[in-house]
């Protein structure tokens, strides 16, 4: 996703240019350090506090002038209209939070007022349309039966959340003035990884084939990620 995201930044705004980016829900902060330790001057948002306190942490232990970059604020990201002014930023984030938020379409709204004119939108979000993938490919197919009439999943926290579906989401998107402009899947082959397993020497050779699923038709469509990327007009 990091590097789906680099090629949108890459093809939207002049090389060296420091970008006002808002991360709504940081959680430990991996995209936000990484931007930072790009140039990019980052504000992060995030509700939950022992999420906030792990990105604190990790903070802490960048050098200064990164340090000097990001800004954390705790708070719910649907209140983005109370901290900040509309345009403020050229790159907003929002990464696996829509999941965990019944009415997702005033959440991405407020995202987009965020942004000033010719700025990024960069979601991402479960496959409403691939949730029967993960349990057909582990042999629970009623589970897999039951999938495909829903956008109701149980994450491997053990919540109960929701998925979004490509088409409802691009509607939404042209209907806040930031559009679609290009889409990826992540994690196409290895959503049924296991979470502790080890790193595989393979590694580069496995990002390689799932940067590649994740732009082709028709692997990307079932992927259990959809990345959605809009530009506010």
């Amino acid at each position: 996703m990091a590097r789906q995201l680099d090629e949108q930044i890459a093809g939207r705004f002049p090389v060296g240019r420091r970008l006002r980016v808002l991360d709504v829900g940081i959680g430990q902060g991996t995209q936000a350090l990484r931007l930072a330790r790009l140039g990019h001057q980052v504000t992060g948002v995030e509700q939950d506090p022992v999420m906030i306190a792990a990105a604190r942490e990790a903070l802490d232990r960048e050098p200064e002038g990164i340090r000097e970059r990001v800004r954390l604020v705790q708070g719910d990201g649907r209140d983005t209209g109370v901290h900040f002014l509309p345009g403020s930023f050229d790159l907003v984030l929002c990464h696996g939070v829509l999941m965990y938020v019944e009415e997702p379409d005033p959440l991405v709204a407020g995202l987009a007022r965020m942004l000033a004119p010719g700025g990024l939108l960069s979601l991402l979000v479960r496959n409403g349309d691939g949730l029967a993938m993960r349990p057909g490919l582990t042999g629970d197919w009623a589970g897999a039966l039951a999938a495909f009439d829903t956008t109701a999943y149980t994450n491997r926290l053990g919540l109960n959340v929701r998925a979004d579906r490509l088409a409802e989401l691009t509607a939404t998107l042209a209907g806040i003035a930031a559009p679609l402009h290009a889409w990826y899947g992540v994690r196409v082959f290895t959503d049924t990884a296991a979470d502790d397993a080890a790193r595989p020497a393979d590694l580069e050779t496995l990002l390689a084939v799932e940067e590649r699923a994740g732009r082709t038709d028709p692997y990307r469509g079932v992927a259990a990620l959809l990345h959605l990327c809009g530009v506010r007009g």
